[in-house]
């Protein structure tokens, strides 16, 4: 079962912009801001932006590989390899 999203409207983040800040904080769920009783905004805490961006930062070198493998661009996987096995064996 999914979890029921927590929205509140802009009046109260103007009433306690701190208190909310502090549980978007403290939580690893977003808030809906609404605004005259629309969806206007999604507040999340720095470190879930942070994840986020990072997955999204994969998702796009993993659809530039894709892109790379249709177009017939890249290495074949024992070029791959031999280079990886050399510079483990640099690490050495």
């Amino acid at each position: 079962m999914s979890k029921v999203p927590k929205i509140i409207p802009i009046s109260d983040l103007r009433q306690d912009a701190s208190g909310i800040i502090k549980r978007v904080s403290a939580s690893r769920d977003p808030l809906f801001i609404t605004q005259r009783g629309g969806a206007a905004a999604v507040m999340v805490s720095m470190k879930e932006y942070e994840h986020t961006q990072h997955e999204l930062e994969i998702l796009k070198l993993l659809a530039r590989g894709e892109r790379d493998i249709e177009a017939g661009v890249g290495f074949d996987l024992e070029t791959v390899l031999a280079e990886a096995d050399a510079l483990l064996a640099e690490q050495q």
